[in-house]
């Protein structure tokens, strides 16, 4: 089983470098100010997220950031897998498919009705996320306004 906790305001180092290492990998623009600004709330009790760490306490492994929405139509709370990373030198042993399903019993346990989350259809992570009873949704895509 993973060694998983929610991340706090003293593991932001640990955590921003494995965000940084996320971004890095999958080619997302980022800057250290925007990270900040990403996780901190977060870290410091925000209701709008959590954010947990993956494996040893003084050294983690990855991190799940999840987010919290309403859905009228799955009539409840939905959490949205915002982030998910593992290092690369540690994926394939479990860590990750472990991690989602405590972080999915955890969810269901508390009332959330709906796990959702966003990934390239070509990701090699999509086997994963498939043997953890992820499915795409048909004749729905997802879209973007930044403002």
């Amino acid at each position: 089983m993973s060694a998983l906790r929610i991340a706090r305001p003293e593991d932001f180092a640990k955590l921003d470098a494995l965000v940084a290492a996320f971004h890095a990998h999958d080619a997302i623009a980022s800057t250290a100010e925007r990270r900040y600004d990403g996780i901190m709330p977060l870290l410091e009790g925000s209701p709008h997220g959590v954010i947990y760490l993956i494996g040893p306490s003084s050294s983690p492994v990855g991190y799940i950031a999840l987010a919290f929405n309403w859905s009228i139509e799955y009539g409840g709370l939905e959490a949205i897998v915002d982030e998910f990373f593992i290092r690369e030198k540690i994926r394939g042993r479990g860590m990750g498919q472990d991690a989602l399903n405590q972080i999915i019993a955890m969810l269901r346990e508390n009332g959330v009705k709906l796990v959702t989350l966003e990934t390239a259809f070509d990701s090699p992570a999509m086997s994963l996320y498939r043997r953890v009873g992820f499915v795409s949704r048909a004749n729905y895509g997802y879209m973007i306004r930044e403002l």
